[in-house]
């Protein structure tokens, strides 16, 4: 809350390199000119090992300073670029139909005052014209996947479920910021298709 008060007294600084920000929104035109959407050729995530992870590259130099900025400093508008920069690199022949966020506990969400991923997870719909799902819910606090070394991730299985009603038909694409280990998108991947999901896709700003 304090972030973004902030943020709209102070003169805007792009959180990609720090540049003075003029009419742009989110990003300088400098750091936009730099999101490039890819699928990866190698995904951790079972049982679609490849090639069903999407995302803007590696946690490191603009994309993890925007991330930070998005998850942490309250600047919202930057969902809209990069939400933007992740639908431009979704491939045709995924035939995705929807898109599905990954859920905040609710403590967690009241403590931010937004879910980050939601609000990605609704540009990338917005802008490939297709509906964005709350389909997940997390059923229980689980402790901060990026903060942990990889060899002692928490444990996520059984931290989310499928919320009552039938999804949506067609693929579906998972929108999260961050990929660390991947066992939170793997336990969210394993719920939807446990409830019926027979193609599901992940798109992450950053792995």
């Amino acid at each position: 809350m304090l972030a973004g008060l902030w943020r709209t007294l102070l003169p805007r600084a792009c959180p990609g390199c720090g540049a003075q920000l003029g009419a742009e929104v989110g990003l300088c035109r400098a750091c936009r000119a730099g999101l490039h959407a890819r699928v990866e050729s190698h995904s951790p995530l079972r049982p679609h090992p490849e090639p069903h992870l999407l995302t803007l590259g590696r946690y490191r130099g603009v994309g993890r300073r925007a991330v930070r900025a998005l998850k942490f400093g309250g600047a919202r508008d930057l969902a809209g670029v990069l939400g933007q920069a992740l639908a431009a690199g979704v491939p045709p022949d995924w035939d995705v139909g929807a898109v599905v966020p990954v859920p905040l506990h609710p403590s967690r969400q009241r403590q931010r005052g937004y879910n980050q991923a939601e609000l990605l997870a609704r540009e990338v719909a917005r802008h490939l014209q297709i509906p964005c799902v709350d389909a997940l819910s997390r059923t229980r606090a689980t402790r901060q996947q990026a903060r942990q070394h990889a060899a002692g991730r928490y444990e996520m299985a059984g931290a989310f479920a499928v919320k009552t009603g039938r999804l949506p038909s067609g693929p579906l694409l998972l929108v999260d910021d961050v990929m660390t280990s991947g066992s939170t998108l793997q336990a969210c991947q394993d719920v939807l298709h446990a409830a019926g999901a027979a193609e599901i896709y992940i798109a992450v700003i950053a792995r």
